[in-house]
This record gives C-alpha cells, sequence and structure tokens, in this order.
C-alpha cells in the first residue's frame, strides 16, 4: 500500500540569512546535517517552489518545503540476559550497575546487540515508564564501547529528580582514561563546544556551533607513551571525553574512531577506547541524602594499564 509523503513547509528565519540549505534543514527540522544533505541530494528540498542542493544559500522569509523521511518502525525492548553485568544496588527508586562494554543502555535504530534495558526486564526488573519507550528509566547513558557505571530509575519520582540533577549538573561523575602522551598542563579544563562531526554522521567534533561541553581532568599517573587521567565531567554531551581528549591532542588509547594509534591499541590487545566510569555519586531520589558507587577497572583495561606500566619501569 502506497502511503502520501509528509511534506513540511516553513519561512526560512531571518536569523538564518546566507546559510547552506543542509545546515538551515538542519536547523529548522532538527536533522542531523548528513541526515539534510541526503534530503537535498535525493531531490526532496524545495525553496520558493524550485529544487534545492544541499550547498544552496537560502534567504529569510524564502519558503522552504522539505519531504519528511519515513519513521523508522518502533524500537522494541527485548527481555535479555547480559553477560557481565553487575547490580551494585537496588532499592524501591533506583538500580545501579555496571555496564560491560559492548551494551547499549537502551535499544536505538539498527542496533541488534544487547542493552541494560533488555538485561534489566530478563533479570525481572520493574524500571520506570517515563521517557520515550525504548529508554524507559534511562536518565543518563554510557558509549556501548566504554564500560562502568549506570544509574537507573524504578519509579516516576526517581526518574524526574535524577533527570533534573543530571540537567543542573549535580551529578558527580567520574570517568578514568588511559590517554596518548602526556598532557599540557598535567591538570587542568577543556571549555570547548561539541557538536555533530560535519562530514561524520556518526562522530562528534569540537565546532563553533556546538551545545556548551566543559571537562575536568588530574593526571592520576605517567608512564612513558601514555597518561592516566581522572575526569569528571560538568556536562554530559555523547563522546565528550573522547572527543575532548582527540582535540587536546591526547586521543583515549585505542579509540580509533577519533584517531588513537591502532599500533598501540594492538599491542595493548585493547578492542575499544580505554574509559571507564569509575565513580558516581548523586542526592538520592527518595531522601536527597547523597549515595556514592564505585566500580574497579575490566579485565581488558586492567591488562592494558599494567602493560603500559611494565614497559615504563
Amino acid at each position: 500500500m502506497s502511503t502520501i509523503p509528509e511534506i513540511r513547509a516553513l519561512p526560512v528565519p531571518d536569523g538564518l540569512e546566507g546559510e547552506r540549505v543542509d545546515a538551515a534543514i538542519a536547523r529548522m527540522f532538527g536533522f542531523s546535517r548528513t541526515k539534510a544533505a541526503e534530503l537535498a541530494a535525493a531531490g526532496k528540498v524545495q525553496l520558493d517552489g524550485a529544487a534545492a542542493g544541499k550547498s544552496d544559500r537560502v534567504t529569510g522569509g524564502a519558503w522552504l518545503e522539505v519531504e519528511m523521511p519515513a519513521a523508522p518502525a518502533p524500537v522494541q525492548i527485548v527481555a535479555e540476559p547480559v553477560e557481565g553485568m553487575e547490580i551494585v544496588h537496588d532499592d524501591e527508586d533506583i538500580v545501579v550497575i555496571v555496564k560491560p562494554v559492548g551494551v547499549a543502555a537502551h535499544p536505538s535504530p539498527g542496533w541488534t546487540g544487547p542493552t541494560v534495558i533488555g538485561g534489566l526486564a530478563a533479570a525481572g526488573y520493574r524500571i520506570s515508564t517515563s521517557g520515550a519507550a525504548e529508554r524507559q528509566g534511562i536518565v543518563h547513558r554510557l558509549d556501548v564501547g566504554t564500560s562502568g557505571l549506570m544509574v537507573v530509575a524504578k519509579s516516576e519520582r526517581a526518574y524526574t529528580l535524577l533527570k533534573q540533577q543530571f540537567r543542573e549538573r549535580t551529578v558527580d561523575k567520574r570517568y578514568h582514561t588511559l590517554v596518548q602522551g602526556h598532557p599540557d598542563p598535567m591538570s587542568g579544563t577543556i571549555d570547548a563546544p561539541i557538536g555533530r562531526h560535519p562530514s561524520h554522521d556518526y562522530k562528534w567534533a569540537v565546532i563553533a556551533d556546538g551545545k556548551p561541553s566543559v571537562t575536568h581532568y588530574d593526571l592520576i599517573e605517567a608512564f612513558r607513551a601514555a597518561s592516566l587521567l581522572d575526569v569528571k565531567l560538568e556536562t554530559g554531551r555523547t563522546h565528550q571525553i573522547r572527543v575532548h581528549m582527540s582535540a587536546h591532542r591526547h586521543p583515549c588509547v585505542g579509540d580509533m574512531t577519533y584517531g588513537a594509534d591502532p599500533t598501540l591499541a594492538k599491542r595493548l590487545k585493547l578492542t575499544r577506547q580505554w574509559l571507564h566510569a569509575v565513580r558516581l555519586g548523586f542526592e538520592h531520589p527518595s531522601d536527597g541524602r547523597w549515595v556514592e558507587f564505585e566500580s574497579e577497572y575490566p579485565e581488558d583495561l586492567r591488562n592494558a594499564l599494567e602493560t603500559v606500566r611494565a614497559e615504563s619501569s
């Protein structure tokens, strides 16, 4: 059965005068820049009634029409046990887990691997139904390739209060990461806006019009070819530590997506970035008391660190 495509049309705001078509679409309709460019290349964008290319320039007040892409099929939560997922705390309002590498926080289009939500469902946990259906209870996320502590809301009240704490930046999120080289200064703050990479939709980058992003780091231990850092996030952007350390020219060891040395990663037998969420502190949503949880390094990161330390002795 054929369906009539949805056409959305809006006048270009004066503030976007002179912008490229793909940039204007991204701003006006909430698409990524890459998706906007794909729509223009497919002939699904018109400017004042004429087909518009991705690099054409828009004028304020011009009529921009976009044929919207078909909505993706709803993502289903699959109750599937997650090997290695550790429950470190459980009460009526929250469950705190250590997420293993290779596990997503929640289902998403294109991801067929295990998820935290699916693992908790398989273990019989009742999770808050707040938020999008496939993200129930999720108040923050870790990358698939990053391991460590996550808190998941079990009650609606916990979801609301935890989301507020993350939004107001009162949660203490600590990570340890092994980065290439030796950052100068050894302790510092990286304050640089992060947004989608202009040419790679799966990556993020430091860009002028990105969202404010602040990362604090302190040296724990220096080695011949790398440095172990304690990192505190003030904001929580996607890939924030990985992007900031790469922009600082000290990418996380093993993080080939953001410029790490593949030879070093192979020597250390790493198949992902050396990055672990070691500590998580917040006000408990039931009574406001401060609670903190800690997690040790998993085996792959521990072995890599021991190798780096041995090579430096």
